[in-house]
């Protein structure tokens, strides 16, 4: 990790503002359109960003794309109402036209002043460096042609198989009226490695990636093609072995890492400010209240370094930051952006996230885990007589409001008599996450988080996170599968 300092702010004038014979004053006039009688805040978000991607398919580089976008957005806020336009160029009458349709809202409230710029202090989590340069495209599809391969030998039953790269890189900067000057160089990459095997009329799908906020030359160092690959062929042979998944009521174990995307869909999402606000939350009004077992301790936390959902700032500006949500089983918070945070009396939390410039920000997760219990795994496991153990997910939803979730396992096994026996498919676990926090009865002491794959979407946004938790025992959830 290392400090903020004027280099970040430097750079990202350099990119979004000097090309366009602009500076960091233009921000302050555009910012002035924009305020007006009764508009309480304001703010202006620029952004340029590089995008890459490669596709092989079969051994052959189907797609490769690269893509520039850049632009502005400046939003008024004027009580719980939000003025917004966005425009993609970046110019002085853009700024000044943008200003003044943002301020086009209904007058209420205080007029707020336009405060001094204050440039933002803040700790850096990843480097600056664009994950888009250090390989050339001979050495990218060398990278993927590498992982064909090598999951094309580890077993003949692969009959497919598709590896992807991408890289983006984002220069962010934000001015509010609040006095916030703010600007942010984020490295993002991922791959990943899918696959198709056969075997006796069987079909099944397995998969593997990973990813994060460093460089290309910083990643392929670890030999992630081999270790992707290897990882998707393995998950894909077990699902050729699998049987069908019993349905019925029975305790499940979940594994470390990914599974806590399920904590991230069916709790996570609950516990982000607007939800809370409006009182639309299952976990609304209830802080202070016990709303998980005893030793249930859940964060959000930006600060980790060179993971998906890290910020060093998030897009409103503020100091990406490390937030309990509950612990030892007693809600403690809610992630907030500037606007919740004012409106509900509390502080943001540095979780005001937009998928763009053209996106209004809004609460959103980065790095959403449970912490360590006590428990080694193998004494959850020999704990159960007979039940699931979920080790993955391909994907579920959830229902704010009421908590109610659904989620398809990807890999998963039965426990019998305390030991981990045969693979099943077709797993899905049902229930109220809510409830389910309360039906935690071990917790082990091998948190780890995912390896970068994690997307979240919210009205329409999507944006980069990172979820985790230690092996957990849930003593009872619905398990929907194919044999009662």
């Amino acid at each position: 990790m290392n400090a903020m300092t004027q280099d970040s702010l430097s750079q990202a004038t350099d990119i979004l503002l000097t090309p366009y014979g602009l500076s960091r004053e233009t921000l302050d006039e555009g910012l002035g359109h924009a305020m007006g009688a009764g508009v309480d805040f304001a703010d202006v978000f620029l952004q340029r960003s590089w995008r890459e991607s490669w596709t092989l398919e079969d051994g052959e580089v189907k797609e490769a794309g690269f893509n520039i976008d850049g632009g502005m957005g400046i939003r008024a806020q004027s009580g719980e109402k939000t003025g917004f336009a966005y425009s993609d160029q970046i110019s002085k009458d853009a700024f000044m036209d943008t200003g003044r349709t943002a301020s086009r809202i209904s007058r209420s409230g205080q007029s707020a002043q336009l405060a001094t710029s204050r440039p933002v202090q803040a700790t850096a989590f990843y480097g600056p460096a664009n994950p888009l340069e250090g390989m050339g495209p001979d050495e990218k599809v060398a990278m993927l042609q590498r992982a064909d391969k090598i999951a094309r030998a580890c077993d003949p039953a692969v009959k497919q198989v598709t590896v992807s790269l991408s890289a983006v890189y984002d220069v962010v900067m934000v001015r509010a009226s609040d006095g916030t000057l703010a600007a942010d160089l984020r490295p993002l990459v991922r791959f990943n490695v899918s696959v198709i095997a056969s075997r006796g009329g069987r079909r099944e799908r397995g998969s593997a990636g990973g990813g994060g906020r460093f460089s290309l030359s910083e990643f392929v160092r670890d030999d992630v093609a081999e270790r992707y690959a290897r990882d998707a062929v393995r998950q894909v042979l077990v699902n050729l072995d699998a049987e069908d998944a019993p349905a019925g009521q029975l305790p499940v174990v979940l594994g470390p890492g990914w599974p806590g995307v399920l904590l991230h869909e069916a709790v996570g999402h609950g516990l982000e400010g607007d939800f809370n606000r409006k009182g639309s939350s299952a976990f609304s009004g209830k802080i202070g209240e016990r709303v998980a077992a005893p030793g249930v301790t859940v964060v959000d936390d930006a600060t980790l370094s060179n993971l998906r959902g890290s910020l060093s700032v998030d897009d409103e500006g503020t100091p990406g930051a490390y937030t309990p949500l509950i612990e030892d089983g007693i809600l403690t918070g809610y992630m907030q952006d500037k606007l919740n945070a004012r409106l509900m009396g509390m502080a943001p939390t540095g979780n005001g996230r937009r998928e763009s410039y053209a996106h209004l920000p809004m609460p959103r997760m980065t790095n959403t885990y449970m912490l360590d219990g006590g428990h080694a795994p193998d004494e959850i496991i020999e704990s159960v007589k007979h039940g699931v153990y979920a080790v993955s997910f391909s994907g579920g939803q959830v229902d704010i409001t009421s908590g109610k979730f659904v989620f398809a396992a990807s890999e998963a096994y039965m426990i019998e008599d305390g030991r981990v026996s045969y693979p099943i498919k077709g797993a899905t676990l049902i229930g109220n996450g809510p409830e389910s926090m309360q039906r935690i009865s071990m917790i082990g002491n091998d948190m780890a988080l995912d390896k970068g794959i994690g997307v979240c979407g919210k009205e329409g946004q999507s944006v980069p996170v990172g979820v985790g938790q230690p092996t957990l025992k849930l003593d009872e959830i619905t398990v929907g599968g194919t044999k009662s």
